[in-house]
């Protein structure tokens, strides 16, 4: 579910958050690294649990339409091709997703249903509820491409969700698009045949992925000074309240991975920053350390203090 580029953010936000040094208590950071990494993971289950809701919800509205006292034939006898959709019926009846929300403890849209009926009412209005709704029956493909487009165009861009996930949890504002960008990904993932896991993915592709994020942050805290005097000194011209706390965090975590992570390519680090710069700081960071970097690096080899393994890590 998580890349490593992911990873790196992660950890990023925790030097940021820490605003420390290398005395800083390491059981304490990597305990809120490894719970803002879980957290992700809550929001991916919260998302998926509302659209589970809405289905449920929109079952419930059928049912009660069809016992109304002057019901009409149409009411009656409804158009149920939406609470019949495979894959909504599939995502409501998963046992796996269901035990994992209840291990995790989440069930938000309980107390907070005023948004499933949001969401609800948004869908039921909207051109692609009408249009999937123009026949009585579909084939798995369409019922697939319509669930596609509801959580593209109505769920994972709509601001009043927006807005609670932010009163949620800050974090979760971050998190978001890395969240739709998978459960997205699933949807077009998912076939008739899929087993029940497909919606629970693991959150790190491995071990060694969790074991990177954690020892990426505990070197870059436990070598910060030094880290900083490399930089002071690629950065003399500069006056020093202009270089922005984040753009100094991911250089040292750059620093960090040249020094300590033989076997991550200079080139694959270096674009990794970069990335994660042009998202996370200022329009002219991404150059700034780019700039500073390549000294560093520059450096580092002709001293031949640059240790990689492998062919190609340059």
């Amino acid at each position: 579910m998580l890349n490593r580029r992911h990873i790196r953010i992660k950890v990023m936000q925790t030097l940021y958050a820490s605003k420390g040094s290398e005395g800083d208590d390491l059981k304490t950071n990597e305990k809120f690294l490894l719970q803002s990494l879980d957290s992700l993971y809550d929001l991916f289950l919260t998302q998926l649990t509302l659209i589970v809701e809405v289905h449920t919800k929109s079952k419930d509205r059928l049912q009660k339409t069809q016992k109304k006292l002057l019901a009409t034939k149409d009411e009656i006898n409804p158009n149920a091709k939406f609470i019949n959709n495979e894959v909504l019926e599939r995502l409501s009846s998963n046992v796996v997703l269901k035990e994992r929300i209840e291990d995790q403890k989440l069930n938000p849209w309980y107390l907070d249903f005023e948004y499933v009926d949001v969401i609800l009412k948004t869908i039921l209005e909207s051109d692609i509820y009408k249009s999937y709704m123009t026949t009585k029956t579909s084939t798995f493909k369409e019922d697939k491409n319509f669930v596609i487009d509801l959580f593209t165009e109505i769920i994972a861009p709509n601001d009043k969700l927006y807005d609670y996930f932010e009163d949620r949890r800050i974090t979760w504002l971050d998190d978001l698009p890395v969240v739709n960008t998978t459960i997205l990904k699933l949807f077009k993932k998912v076939k008739a045949t899929s087993e029940p896991g497909l919606f629970t993915p693991s959150l790190f592709k491995d071990l060694e992925d969790r074991d990177f994020g954690v020892e990426l942050l505990k070197k870059t805290i436990l070598n910060q000074a030094s880290f900083s005097k490399e930089i002071s000194a690629k950065t003399k011209n500069w006056d020093a309240e202009r270089i922005t706390q984040i753009d100094t965090v991911l250089m040292q975590m750059a620093i960090c991975e040249f020094q300590k992570f033989p076997s991550i390519p200079v080139k694959v680090t270096i674009n990794e920053y970069l990335e994660i710069a042009k998202e996370y700081s200022t329009p002219k960071s991404s150059n700034f350390i780019n700039g500073i970097l390549d000294k560093i690096i520059k450096e580092y080899t002709a001293e031949g203090q640059l240790n990689k393994i492998g062919r190609g890590l340059m």
